[in-house]
């Protein structure tokens, strides 16, 4: 298992969610980029939300392969009366993964 840095060729959505919800069990490995962050402040979307979706949401445009060669997908999910969807990759680290949120949408 010393190669934990190869990302699978295929990664089905379920595959996905089950990758990305280990990796969000630690809130501190998920990290929203400047553009997520601008576009909360416009939509009113806040952080919890966003938690909520990357733990409980269910995929609403499938899991792909990044030009970067990470896994993104974007999930949705209602939570406080509003319906948040979370575009998310997954980064590979040398400590493991991270969650980057990209953009927020209501």
């Amino acid at each position: 298992m010393g190669m934990g840095t190869v990302q699978p060729m295929q990664l089905t959505d379920a595959g996905f969610l089950k990758k990305l919800r280990a990796t969000v069990k630690d809130s501190h490995r998920a990290v929203l980029t400047k553009h997520a962050k601008q576009r909360m402040g416009q939509r009113r979307i806040n952080q919890r939300q966003i938690m909520e979706c990357l733990r409980k949401g269910r995929i609403n445009e499938p899991a792909h392969l990044t030009i970067q060669g990470d896994w993104k997908a974007t999930l949705e999910h209602q939570y406080a009366g509003d319906v948040v969807r979370v575009a998310v990759a997954i980064e590979r680290q040398e400590h493991g993964e991270l969650a980057v949120v990209v953009t927020v949408m209501k």
